[in-house]
């Protein structure tokens, strides 16, 4: 039986790519599936060997931690030259985006809270 080995929604072009390269050179038996028009199957990558499970696992854990550890030194590199994004930056690059958002974020608060706030008085 088929194991779900990879899930591919939300996972950019350069990932998905990368994963399907070293489970092809791993020489993991796979095969893909898409969600289809009304998104009701699954973007994913399946195993159809299950002898293969716990290599084809511990070779994308391996993956996985690696491109971890590249993701966090790029950003570390981005906080030491102070190119990292901070609320203040997204506020200056775009004001009207940032203001909207939090907005939004306080009605919703609002909303959430309003019956409760009734059992007050």
């Amino acid at each position: 039986m088929a194991h779900l080995l990879f899930r591919l929604r939300h996972v950019t072009d350069e990932e998905a790519l990368e994963v399907r390269q070293l489970l092809d050179e791993g020489g993991f038996d796979v095969y893909e599936t898409q969600a289809g028009f009304f998104r009701l199957g699954v973007d994913a990558i399946w195993l159809r060997n299950p002898h293969q499970r716990e290599a084809a696992e511990a070779a994308l854990a391996a993956y996985q931690a690696e491109r971890q550890a590249k993701a966090r030194q790029e950003h570390d590199e981005a906080v030491a030259r102070g190119d990292a994004p901070t609320l203040w930056r997204r506020l200056v690059a775009n004001p009207l985006q940032v203001i909207l958002v939090m907005v939004a974020v306080t009605l919703i608060v609002l909303l959430t809270l309003l019956p409760f706030l009734g059992l007050i008085g």
